[in-house]
């Protein structure tokens, strides 16, 4: 009951669970190389797209309303999904968006722009933005769908500028040409983003199975501690105790055989919340029990309070830590079988003469002798463990409730 313990206590509870840790640690690599994907796409789209605007910009010989509106309806979700890639958050939606709406630009070229303004051999702005589209669904789409985008938008560009130069002869070499290009660096792309992705994957379930197994090899080396512990106490105290009680032929033989089963008690009982915390005589103040209540209510969630009554007084550590615990193991029971109802809890300080902990509940109680032999909740861990610190536990139950009295006097 010390304040080192306690603070490995609250320590423990803040270690989160094998299935609580997920992919939030799990999958850190994953993660770390999707930002990485946005930062790089980020940069090059920033290139691109400078370079695409200034095309747009000069090629423009006069005030053109339609033109002008072809170049919002692309570099604005262009600029929206910079921005989410730089910012790291709705980089799939604004990329989502951005290769849909530039393929939908790609389809209406041949209609918003004058073919006798843009029937050179120049490409026009919107070629520079055919990988970006092709970067944006990889950010944004499954695999197979990076490779139809891969594919498909440099010959939606292909079959467009045919369009424009009327299926020219002349446009079938520049054309043939530029969407050879596209594609192919569009696929390397693609397969680089899906590389570096199934790396980034392999490594996390390498260091997920890694994880697994030392926690796997932590608790067997735990439970194996816990069995050495155990089989330990029960050779030093126990069986010590009963050879004391088989030979112990006068009354102050009786006395050592008696003190020497309650060390055992308490010891075994003690091993339930901590092998290797065994408790000690130093005095516990009736403040830090009640605290050990509230924390015992908290982790049950069950809805109730500790009520403190009486003046402030030190018990010995042991009685207090068994106190506690068979106070645990009453709220435990009530929250379990009657579901916390009516749940109160008063602790009653006799200054330093001793402590009474109430736990009472109103629900539909249980008939005590009617419990089976081989059910320790109440004989071992409330009866058992307050008579092995020469406290009392008294239980009564009917219909109407359940109420547990654990006591401990100084004699």
């Amino acid at each position: 009951m010390s304040a080192e313990p306690l603070s490995i206590r609250e320590a423990w509870t803040q270690i989160p669970s094998p299935g609580s840790a997920e992919t939030e640690f799990e999958r850190f690599t994953g993660k770390r190389m999707e930002r990485i994907l946005q930062t790089v796409v980020a940069i090059g789209s920033v290139l691109t797209g400078a370079q695409a605007l200034l095309a747009a910009l000069s090629g423009m010989g006069a005030v053109d309303a339609v033109h002008i509106a072809m170049i919002a309806v692309v570099f604005a979700p262009l600029t929206a999904m910079l921005v989410c890639c730089l910012l790291g958050r709705g980089v799939r939606t604004a990329a989502t968006m951005f290769a849909f709406l530039y393929v939908g630009a790609l389809i209406a070229w041949p209609f918003v722009v004058d073919p006798a303004d843009d029937a050179s051999h120049q490409q026009p702005w919107i070629f520079f933005l055919v990988n970006v589209g092709v970067v944006a669904a990889m950010l944004a789409f499954a695999l197979r769908m990076q490779y139809v985008w891969a594919i498909a938008v440099p010959l939606i560009y292909g079959f467009v500028r045919l369009m424009q130069g009327k299926f020219e002869r002349d446009f079938w070499i520049t054309t043939a040409f530029d969407v050879s290009f596209t594609v192919i660096l569009g696929l390397v792309l693609v397969s680089l983003g899906w590389m570096f992705r199934a790396v980034a994957a392999g490594v996390d379930d390498v260091r997920g199975r890694a994880v697994a197994d030392y926690a796997h090899a932590a608790a067997a080396a735990a439970a194996e501690e816990e069995r050495v512990a155990v089989a330990a106490l029960m050779h030093d105290s126990v069986l010590a105790a009963l050879i004391a009680a088989e030979r112990a032929e006068s009354p102050r033989a009786r006395d050592l055989a008696v003190a020497m089963a309650r060390e055992a008690l308490t010891r075994l009982a003690n091993t339930e919340a901590a092998v290797l915390e065994e408790g000690s005589d130093e005095p516990v103040g009736s403040a830090q029990i009640v605290a050990e209540l509230r924390r015992a209510l908290s982790e049950s969630g069950a809805d109730a309070v500790v009520e403190e009554r009486g003046g402030v007084g030190l018990i010995p550590g042991r009685a207090a830590r068994a106190l506690v615990l068979a106070a645990r193991q009453a709220i435990g029971n009530s929250v379990k079988h009657a579901r916390g109802r009516g749940l109160h809890i008063v602790a009653l300080a006799h200054g330093d003469e001793g402590i009474t902990v109430t736990v009472s509940d109103t629900g539909p109680g249980f008939d005590l002798d009617a419990v089976d032999e081989d059910r320790l909740g109440i004989r071992a861990s409330i009866m058992a463990r307050m008579a092995a610190v020469a406290g009392t536990a008294r239980i009564e139950s009917d219909e109407s409730g359940t109420v547990v009295e654990l006591g401990w006097e100084r004699e």
